[in-house]
C-alpha cells in the first residue's frame, strides 16, 4: 500500500478492526433502539407495568384502553426478539468485514452474512420480531464496519 511503512499499515489495520468491532456496538444498538416499533414498546411497557402511556390513545381513531387492575405476570415472559450471543457475533462480524475490505476481498463479506444467517435460522424462525432485529442489526453493523474499513483504506493510500 503505497510508501507507507509496514508498521504503520499494521497499526492502521489494528485500529480499524478495534474501532469497527467495538465502536459498532453502540451504533448498532442505537439504530435498533430507533427501529423498535411503537407496538413493541407498548408491549414491553405493559410487561414492566409502566403507567406512562396509560390513557393515551394508541392510534388516531382508537380510544384509550380503560384502566385495568394489574394482571398477574405470565408464566413465561413474552419473546422480546433478542437473540443470544448477538454482541459477540456482532464484534466478530465487524472484524471480519474490516479485514475482508482491507485485504481487497469484499466477497468474503457474503460468506460472513451467509454463515450468520444459517446459524441464526432456527432462532429467527421461532421468535417473533427477531428477524426484523436481525436484518436491521446486521445491516447497521455491516455499514459501520464498511465505513470504518473504507476510511482506513483511504488513509493508507
Amino acid at each position: 500500500m503505497g510508501g507507507v511503512p509496514a508498521w504503520a499499515v499494521v497499526g492502521w489495520v489494528a485500529a480499524a478492526v478495534v474501532v469497527a468491532s467495538l465502536g459498532g456496538w453502540p451504533v448498532t444498538a442505537g439504530i435498533l433502539r430507533l427501529a423498535k416499533s411503537h407496538t413493541v414498546r407498548e408491549a414491553e411497557s405493559r410487561e414492566r407495568g409502566d403507567a406512562r402511556d396509560a390513557g393515551v390513545p394508541r392510534h388516531r381513531n382508537e380510544p384509550a384502553p380503560a384502566a385495568e387492575p394489574a394482571a398477574e405476570p405470565a408464566a413465561e415472559p413474552a419473546a422480546s426478539g433478542v437473540l443470544r450471543g448477538g454482541l459477540l457475533i456482532g464484534v466478530l462480524e465487524r472484524a471480519a468485514v474490516v479485514l475482508a475490505i482491507l485485504a481487497g476481498q469484499p466477497v468474503a463479506i457474503a460468506y460472513v452474512v451467509a454463515i450468520k444467517g444459517l446459524g441464526r435460522y432456527p432462532e429467527l424462525k421461532g421468535t417473533p420480531g427477531a428477524s426484523e432485529r436481525f436484518i436491521i442489526g446486521t445491516l447497521a453493523s455491516l455499514l459501520w464496519a464498511s465505513a470504518v474499513a473504507t476510511l482506513a483504506r483511504l488513509l493508507l493510500l
